[in-house]
């Protein structure tokens, strides 16, 4: 069977490089242009085509796929480049662009998507992000046939993962991917057999998982200290937590939430430093207190608490800033 992979990031790398042990041949990889990145901010191919090119596969990265959008002339070549690849089916994992229907249409056996959640729960672009800051206690992979609509196709095949108690987005970001690998092995194989099923989402459960904005990083001390623990993990590797602490902004990894002790002089308020040492920063929060536990200076390294006190000190009582609320 002839695959024609899209994808951009680990995620969909993975998914490539398990189809291609699996023994599937991909005339052509679909994945974005090559971003500016880094500190020198030089192009950078993305891990799909970096992936392509170690295996000698052709690789296409148009702007856009609409034949009347903004890049006509990438469309085009593209659909050329998909009908000289005469595949039987298009893998889709994290792609970043969407697939108007002539390229839903295109192969025999349609378009076939990676996605990293138990849909119909976080549809969109960040469900793995979204499962965690939700508190959600099970996530999954859903491989689904591809339709017009936002991650709305029926679905071939689904497998549920727990959600442990201190994944972060990257951690569990490694399990779905290699889920995800085995997952669309399986769905092929079972498809060149002709018996891949397909169930329509069911209606009821939908929500959406909306890009992660680097604005939301800011920690609102107003929230439980759990809310804000699943937003730290959430976010991740990208884009962190930060508070700010007068004209210093520091940015947060990793932290623990604990019941509020006594707070020298009465009650604590949102946003208090209660302790501060090798066993980390202790901030009062709307209920319960975070201990921060890696901490990172503008244009600095990832510190451990005690050693990023030893070069930043936050005094017991000192007040981190509270976010403006909408």
């Amino acid at each position: 069977m002839k695959v024609i992979f899209a994808g951009t990031p680990d995620f969909a790398r993975v998914a490539l490089e398990r189809l291609l042990q699996a023994g599937f041949e991909v005339p052509l990889v679909l994945t974005q242009p090559d971003r500016p990145a880094g500190r020198g901010m030089k192009l950078q191919a993305s891990p799909v085509k970096q992936c392509a090119l170690e295996h000698g596969i052709r690789v296409a990265q148009p702007r856009s796929l609409r034949l009347d959008g903004k890049y006509p002339e990438d469309a085009a070549l593209a659909r050329q480049a998909l009908l000289d690849a005469g595949a039987d089916v298009m893998v889709v994992a994290a792609y970043g662009l969407i697939l108007p229907q002539w390229v839903l249409d295109l192969p025999p056996k349609g378009c076939l998507n990676i996605h990293a959640s138990i849909l119909p729960r976080w549809r969109g672009a960040a469900p793995i992000h979204r499962a965690i800051e939700a508190g959600d206690v099970e996530t999954g992979v859903t491989i689904m046939q591809m339709d017009i609509g936002l991650d709305t196709g029926d679905m071939c095949l689904l497998e549920r993962l727990p959600i442990e108690a201190r994944d972060t987005t990257a951690s569990l970001h490694d399990k779905l991917a290699t889920l995800g690998g085995r997952l669309i092995v399986e769905a092929l194989e079972m498809a060149a057999c002709g018996g891949l099923p397909r169930t329509p989402q069911p209606l009821e459960g939908v929500n959406y998982a909306h890009k992660i904005e680097k604005a939301e990083s800011a920690m609102d001390w107003r929230l439980d200290a759990e809310v804000l623990d699943r937003r730290l993990r959430a976010f991740n590797p990208f884009p962190g937590g930060s508070t700010q602490l007068g004209d210093e902004t520091i940015k947060l990894w990793t932290a623990t939430p604990e019941a509020l002790p006594e707070a020298p002089g009465g009650d604590a308020r949102p946003g208090q430093v209660l302790a501060a040492d090798a066993d980390g920063v202790l901030v009062a929060c709307g209920q319960g207190a975070l201990r921060l536990t890696q901490l990172q200076r503008a244009g600095g390294k990832k510190l451990a608490a005690g050693d990023f006190l030893r070069g930043f000190e936050i005094p017991v009582g000192t007040m981190l800033q509270l976010p403006e609320q909408p």
